[in-house]
């Protein structure tokens, strides 16, 4: 399944790629923008495989956009546009595919089919060793193995690394769905720990890196995948 987004500043045309997605049983279309910098904040905490990118946006170019992002982070992308004379420096920028406006659903699942056979063709697919997560205006770049254990506050979740913590407005499951097991494991409802960390595991509570957590009741399986019997 290819997890995608697509940013465009007309309404309509991500009305159409939305239509078209629903019908491309591999890929998975899991939100659409209008604003470019509210897909740079969605980006920075939902790891996605492709983008459907204008290139023709007010604010930010769909060029300088995609420009801008990490390459850690840089999902393929397929460049949409009315401007034919953009498909040369759409292409210099790797792009996997050049879609013109307006664009039918024939030559919209041939783009897909393309993505799909490069992103299946790469004989290593990388698990992330890191996250960016907004912090004010900037960005912090958080290392996998620099986490302790991470605690839901709220509308946000607490960071809690070796020598620093760092907040972040997301919930504690979008979290989960970044760190996973067996690297990371949900012990609470308001937890989630680094299983390297563990230092010590009681009945309804464990220790990591000195601080005791809880176990919450409906987690209580979580010692099977820790403890060895």
């Amino acid at each position: 399944m290819i997890k995608s987004i697509a940013i465009d500043d007309e309404p309509f045309a991500l009305e159409v790629i939305k239509s078209h997605a629903e019908k491309v049983p591999f890929l998975k279309l899991e939100g659409t923008f209008t604003n470019a910098f509210d897909a740079l904040d969605y980006l920075s905490t939902h790891p996605v495989d492709l983008i459907f990118l204008d290139i023709k946006m007010p604010d930010i170019s769909g060029i300088d956009f995609y420009d801008s992002l990490p390459p850690s982070r840089k999902p393929q992308v397929i460049f949409t546009t009315a401007y034919s004379e953009h498909a040369v420096t759409g292409f210099d920028l790797d792009a996997l595919d050049y879609l013109l406006k307006p664009f039918h659903f024939n030559r919209f699942l041939k783009a897909c089919n393309k993505a799909m056979e490069f992103l299946s063709s790469e004989t290593k697919q990388s698990t992330p060793e890191h996250i960016f997560v907004k912090n004010g205006n900037e960005y912090i770049k958080i290392v996998f193995e620099d986490i302790a254990y991470v605690e839901a506050t709220g509308n946000y979740v607490n960071f809690v690394l070796q020598d620093q913590q760092i907040m972040n407005r997301m919930t504690i499951t979008e979290c989960q769905n970044l760190l996973k097991e067996p690297d990371f494991v949900r012990i609470h409802r308001s937890f989630m720990v680094a299983v390297n960390k563990v230092q010590k595991i009681e009945r309804h509570q464990l220790t990591v890196n000195g601080h005791i957590l809880p176990i919450g009741s409906s987690f209580s399986d979580i010692l099977k995948k820790l403890v060895i019997p």
